[in-house]
């Protein structure tokens, strides 16, 4: 699946590689490995390494702290972050609420919010979907009223991932009732220790603390945290959206997982001979290896567009990226069949160093199965971007 890349491209892999020998720690990279949960601290520790190195934020200009990397260097840095097995750089500050602020936001925010984004000073999530308002965001209908030099909001945001450890959230709320729905919303940044802010957790299928609603009952948010102008906030939320969705593709972690899988298929027996070797069960490999291939053909292409930013085609990404990420767990727990039941979570939150059921590679893949189920819809579910690209690619 390499690519053909210049004499530069390889020795800057070899740069990224060096860096990441010597300074990705061992019980991280076991954790992404192994697919075991991740806690605050981790995130924030893999961060502020990056960070030192100034490898943070590889898509930001160099004026802001940026690398001044080629989009091609980026994609390697990202596929040698997933060989690897890094931990993600969180993207609700870096690529995203980041390109909005230095895109529309005022020259005291960029000073302000920038560098604790670029150190992790900050944790960013993202206040956008409603109980009323997922796929139809723009119905949205937590209010913002201007009295003075503050806004009061109320009302209620629901699936906000992470929001249990955020310092801040970007969210978008109706400023204006009485116009066109996409015409009456802003983008306010709300410090989430405000008095009237209740976060209140959704445990998922894979039992685990991910997302969860969050409450405004009078919520005191200074004017000065309105980024651009008020109710211009949807085109401020369609710029986002498209940074988010290019990210989402995930060319280098699925490129870690297909890996996984193969080896999980090595070491699985089916009628006395490695699972890998049965014709029917390779051939669904090899397809899942020849797509992912094309996506990251794509992803290059989209990317090297560097003057714009991301337009419709991130939706192309975001599309059958999620769905080979789907695939790839679906084809994992066919590999370990009934052993892929059991929810081991002493081992997943890494109480214990060993499964119980004797198959640590194993014992999270169920889990990992359902937790991944949600990579379709966030970001705008695929049937949404299915949408975007009949209409604005395909003209129909």
């Amino acid at each position: 699946m390499d690519l053909s890349y210049t004499a530069a491209d390889l020795a800057f892999r070899d740069k990224v590689r060096g860096f990441l020998a010597a300074n990705l720690p061992a019980d991280l990279q076991k954790k992404v490995r192994n697919h075991l949960r991740l806690t605050r601290r981790d995130y924030v520790r893999w961060h502020q390494i990056v960070a030192r190195q100034g490898w943070a934020a590889p898509g930001w200009p160099v004026e802001h702290g940026g690398t001044g990397w080629t989009a091609t260097q980026r994609h390697i840095w990202e596929e040698e972050c997933g060989r690897a097995g890094t931990p993600q750089i969180l993207p609700f500050g870096v690529n995203m609420v980041a390109p909005v602020i230095m895109a529309f936001g005022s020259a005291a925010q960029k000073a302000h919010y920038l560098p604790r984004i670029l150190n992790c000073d900050d944790w960013w999530c993202q206040g956008y979907s409603e109980p009323g308002a997922g796929s139809d965001l723009a119905s949205l209908k937590t209010r913002a009223v201007r009295i003075g030099d503050v806004y009061i909001v109320n009302g209620q945001k629901t699936w906000t991932t992470l929001a249990q450890h955020a310092d801040m959230m970007f969210c978008l709320v109706r400023t204006n009732p009485d116009v066109r729905k996409q015409e009456g919303i802003s983008f306010l940044l709300i410090d989430m220790t405000s008095p009237g802010i209740t976060v209140r957790p959704i445990i998922t299928l894979d039992e685990e603390h991910e997302v969860n609603e969050v409450f405004f009952d009078n919520v005191r948010v200074p004017a000065i945290n309105l980024v651009g102008q008020e109710n211009k906030g949807w085109t401020y939320a369609k710029y986002l959206l498209g940074h988010e969705r290019t990210g989402i593709a995930g060319v280098g972690r699925s490129k870690r997982e297909l890996g996984f899988l193969k080896k999980l298929a090595t070491e699985h027996y089916k009628h006395g001979k490695p699972l890998l070797q049965d014709p029917l069960f390779a051939a669904k490999v090899a397809n899942v290896e020849i797509e992912l291939m094309a996506l990251e053909t794509t992803v290059l292409r989209v990317v090297t567009r560097e003057a714009h930013s991301p337009g419709p085609e991130a939706s192309l990404l975001k599309v059958r990226g999620t769905e080979i990420q789907q695939l790839l767990t679906e084809l994992m727990i066919e590999a370990l069949g009934p052993n892929a039941l059991p929810f081991d979570l002493d081992h997943l939150d890494g109480r214990t160093d060993h499964a119980i059921t004797g198959d640590d590679a194993g014992a999270p893949l169920g889990a990992n199965y359902l937790n991944m189920r949600k990579t379709s819809i966030y970001g705008g579910s695929n049937e949404i971007q299915k949408n975007i690209i009949a209409q604005m690619i395909l003209g129909l």
